[in-house]
């Protein structure tokens, strides 16, 4: 029944995908047929699983391949398209400038920074005019630039601002400083200057109106943000009750036995969203309010939050993105381990052995910590070991590298778009594998697909990459998420000694 009205949900949004998309013309339509391509596998077997057909390995794997090599094709075709249109565009700014260097380009790699959304796919929108940059502030942004900061060579209308293209002269970050700080004499904030890298690799500078910033979440989306957070509340309370063997929604009158697991789902939840935004006051960031996503089997898959600023450089990415998991994660960790030291027989919950065997991190741990107690049949374990894993969870989940989820910020962040852009693509596909065996995956994989799918848009200063520190830091992250969502093998299992 679950499976079928999942199905039915993902139907449904493709088809309201589509008639979002049908107004963007071929962009908007080719960016929708990618999305279907990622989900016909999908929709197949688990379509077919449920009329009682079932496909076997090799069967499902071709269907994965098959999908993959669509995607590619349709995602090419997409950048052609949007190429097409991105000349038309400069070819009528031509007509009706009066600089005589102007010349075709290429700016589909920084598309992002004026592009809005066709069905969860950035694509440039049709608009009924764009206005050009005026000549005179053209001839004033090429002044700020000079042989020893960056030479330019082309200067190129792009949407309501320009690209400038030329041989960077020194240290990206001091140079860019030099320059923003020159821009905004001459132009006060009228224009934002972006130092981005172009899909020739080589550095480009894009001048765009500060019209084109973020812009602050409207009321409509604060009114729903504050329902999702009604909403997780609810469902850390049935998620409690659940753990008791009780639904909280038939009995809320066993309110206060729900109510500590709730809380301590809510603190991993509230430490987790603290840690974004400590991080982005002290870049000067503003954030959106968090949308939550409830669920009853962990309170909450966590929250996605927009940047409503502009980022200065990939640092900041990183640390903004990397502060809420670390904050959430620690936490959780802390009451894993906590509550494994206080488990003794006893304890509040009591749990077959094989339960420490859904996770590789969480499992070793417990045979650390409670020693010859996990080989066991039954384990008698703390109230805060439940609570910690659901954590370590929820953070995790938000750790995978795909699109604006924590994990895909943090790659984009560390290794740059390209790189982020593929480890979208293999997340979406092991989640479909994982699919097979744990439902879980099948929801997850349509949340990043539909929802956060997309890359962050880029910073101010892109070429400048974080430290080495941070990019162990980022790896750190992504190896401790793998060991808390991959189940221990039944072989290491015994080897650990983890139900006898």
């Amino acid at each position: 029944m679950i499976t079928a009205l999942v199905l039915l949900a993902a139907l449904g949004i493709l088809v309201w995908g589509f008639y979002r998309a049908k107004p963007f013309g071929k962009l908007g339509i080719l960016a929708w047929l990618q999305s279907v391509a990622l989900m016909i596998p999908w929709l197949l077997f688990f379509g077919l699983s449920t009329a009682g057909i079932y496909l076997n390995l090799v069967s499902v794997l071709f269907l994965f391949v098959a999908s993959t090599g669509i995607y590619i094709f349709l995602g090419n075709r997409l950048r052609i398209a949007a190429k097409e249109r991105a000349e038309l565009s400069l070819s009528k700014a031509a007509n009706s400038s009066e600089q005589t260097d102007l010349t075709n380009s290429d700016p589909t790699s920084i598309e992002s920074l004026g592009a809005e959304k066709a069905s969860g796919q950035s694509t440039v929108a049709e608009q009924p005019e764009i206005v050009p940059i005026p000549a005179e502030d053209l001839a004033a942004i090429r002044g700020i630039f000079g042989i020893d900061t960056f030479y330019v060579t082309e200067a190129i209308p792009y949407q309501e601002g320009a690209i400038l293209k030329g041989n960077l002269r020194g240290d990206p970050e001091l140079i860019y400083q030099r320059l923003s700080e020159s821009l905004r004499e001459r132009l006060g904030d009228r224009y934002r200057l972006f130092l981005v890298e172009n899909q020739d690799t080589k550095p480009v500078m894009i001048v765009l109106p500060s019209s084109s910033d973020p812009q602050p979440s409207t009321l409509p989306q604060k009114i729903f943000a504050a329902v999702l957070l009604l909403a997780t509340i609810a469902a850390s309370l049935e998620t409690g009750g659940l753990l008791q063997g009780f639904d909280f929604f038939t009995a809320p009158g066993r309110f206060q036995e729900a109510l500590p697991i709730s809380l301590g789902i809510l603190a991993t939840l509230a430490a987790h969203e603290i840690g974004h935004r400590v991080l982005a006051n002290r870049y000067q960031v503003r954030l959106s309010p968090p949308f939550f996503i409830p669920t009853w089997q962990l309170g909450s898959f966590g929250a996605f939050t927009r940047f409503e600023s502009l980022l200065p450089n990939r640092t900041a990415l990183f640390d903004i993105a990397f502060a809420g998991p670390a904050v959430g994660g620690l936490l959780s960790l802390g009451m894993v381990l906590l509550g494994l030291l206080l488990s003794h027989p006893g304890s509040l919950f009591q749990v077959p052995s094989p339960f420490f065997q859904g996770s590789i991190l969480v499992g070793t741990l417990a045979r650390v910590v409670m020693g010859a107690a996990v080989h066991e049949p039954i384990v008698d374990v703390h109230p805060l070991v439940v609570i910690g894993w659901v954590g370590l969870v929820i953070n995790a989940l938000n750790l995978m590298p795909a699109g604006q989820l924590d994990g895909g910020r943090v790659v984009q962040a560390i290794y740059g778009r390209r790189i982020a852009g593929w480890t979208r693509i293999a997340t979406l596909i092991l989640l479909g594998l994982a699919s097979l065996v744990n439902p879980l995956a099948l929801y997850w994989a349509i949340v990043i697909l539909f929802l956060q799918r997309d890359l962050e848009r880029p910073s101010l200063n892109e070429l400048t990459e974080p430290d080495d520190a941070r990019a162990a830091l980022g790896l750190l992250a992504l190896f401790l998420m793998v060991a808390t969502l991959l189940p221990l093998t039944p072989s290491l299992a015994g080897r650990l000694g983890i139900g006898g």
